[in-house]
């Protein structure tokens, strides 16, 4: 059951922090105003180094079991899982979903045996049919800055039960476009990060994160 709530969870939220820090301070510093900015849902990728640091460190401050109000909720997940060995040293760090570049069926068997969501990427409709046959809930389309929204109808054509979160190249001029196209959710990585990297005002990823947010509510308004 808590497998299917952090898939629900990831759904109703539909914006991902996708951060890569450049120390696990970094990451968590990162983390903690995308959360204050309203995103929800955070992913640590597995090339910050020292990342399960990050993520455990989080896991233990935020929880996918608080109400959805409080400022201790927020799911923590992982990124960049490049094989079963990485996601599973991440599901012991506290992890509550696993996402990776590319599909790797043995990462989908091992986040399935311990019920833990998993993300792989994806690119072709081979790929998405593989993942649905392995039980993967959510693919991500990646990259998605090759795709236009458009891609979104297309596969859903022959394969409707398909759930696709974009991610790289999703903006905030594009998000609307993306969420109404029928992608579940979509990934915000360095446009949400980069200005705050450059200035050191980390502050400044509440703020994108704030706008991300209003974003997707405003395309979920029905037309």
């Amino acid at each position: 059951m808590k497998k299917m709530k952090i898939v629900q969870q990831i759904a109703a939220e539909g914006v991902v922090a996708v951060l890569r820090g450049s120390s696990p301070d970094d990451a968590v510093a990162m983390a903690e105003q995308a959360i204050a900015g309203g995103i929800k849902i955070i992913e640590i990728t597995m090339t910050v180094p020292f990342a399960l640091q990050a993520i455990e460190s989080l896991a233990k401050k935020y929880s996918s079991q608080a109400a959805p109000d409080s400022d201790r909720y927020a799911v923590i997940g992982a990124g960049t899982a490049l094989d079963p060995e990485s996601a599973r040293a991440a599901i012991l760090a506290g992890a509550e979903f696993v996402v990776g570049p590319s599909l790797n069926p043995d990462t989908v068997k091992l986040c399935n045996r311990y019920r833990v969501p998993v993300m792989p990427g994806v690119m072709t409709i081979k790929e998405i049919q593989e993942a649905l046959e392995l039980g993967v809930d959510i693919c991500k389309l990646f990259p998605g800055s090759l795709y236009s929204p458009s891609t979104i109808s297309a596969v859903k054509g022959p394969l409707p039960q398909a759930n696709l979160m974009p991610t790289g190249g999703v903006n905030l001029a594009n998000l609307g476009d993306w969420i109404r196209a029928g992608a579940v959710a979509v990934g915000i990585g360095s446009d949400l990060t980069n200005e705050a990297v450059k200035t050191g005002d980390y502050s400044l990823i509440r703020r994108k994160s704030a706008e991300y947010v209003a974003a997707y509510r405003n395309a979920k308004q029905p037309v």
